[in-house]
């Protein structure tokens, strides 16, 4: 898991999505599912009216802020990958060299959406990690990988158009998507404990020059809120 244009054509299945991850920061995680808006095109796709006052502060973090059981497995120090080196990057270049993200990058490549992501202000990005896609099936996962109008509107669901950090999640209770259609994503525990329609951060509050990530464990489902 280069994020307002992200046309739904993220998420994996096309042909490997990996979205951004870890960063340091620069101040400026069920299913394929169903989709109920149809595919965008990447300039309409990620424009989205920025909610007002939905969360507390900027949702800028830093190193100090990230946490969960998968961030061990990040590159350390400047190596490609680590946090110091993908917090200057726009959210899809610091994806590019995210471990945990290779399917997630290589969909979104496929479908041409790097600059898309990568000219985005301020977004949050749930980022399905390499098994959430492996879960899905090698036939599921060619199979969307083939029909970008499909992959659209999951993509879209895993993008916020505002800028989140854990706290400002947890504030806010449920938060709407990209894809309205789809419904509000709802957040549940604290902490390492928190969830996102009911999957796992894997490591959260990743800062990217124009995005926090949250990288989790399953693909979700458009439609439903658990």
């Amino acid at each position: 898991m280069k994020t307002a244009r992200i046309a739904g054509a993220a998420l994996v299945s096309a042909a490997a999505l990996s979205l951004a991850a870890c960063g340091s920061n620069d101040n400026s995680g069920s299913a394929s599912g169903s989709a109920n808006s149809g595919a965008m095109a990447p300039s309409s796709a990620m424009s989205a009216p920025v909610p007002s006052g939905a969360s507390m502060g900027n949702g800028v973090t830093t190193n100090a802020d990230v946490f969960g059981p998968a961030c061990g497995q990040l590159p350390q120090g400047n190596a490609p990958g680590s946090l110091d080196s993908m917090g200057p990057e726009p959210v899809a270049s610091a994806a590019s060299t995210n471990p945990l993200l290779t399917k997630l990058v290589a969909a979104v490549k496929a479908t041409n959406l790097v600059d898309t992501l990568n000219s985005q202000q301020a977004i949050t990005v749930f980022a399905p990690a390499d098994g959430a896609f492996n879960a899905l099936g090698d036939a599921k996962f060619t199979e969307l990988a083939q029909n970008p109008s499909q992959l659209a509107p999951i993509l879209q669901y895993h993008v916020l158009p505002q800028r989140y950090d854990a706290q400002g999640l947890q504030a806010a209770g449920s938060v709407p998507t990209l894809n309205t259609d789809g419904g509000p994503i709802k957040i549940s525990g604290t902490g390492a404990n928190m969830t996102v329609n009911g999957a796992k951060v894997l490591c959260g509050n990743i800062p990217t020059k124009n995005a926090t990530v949250f990288v989790i464990d399953t693909v979700l489902t458009p439609g439903t809120n658990k």
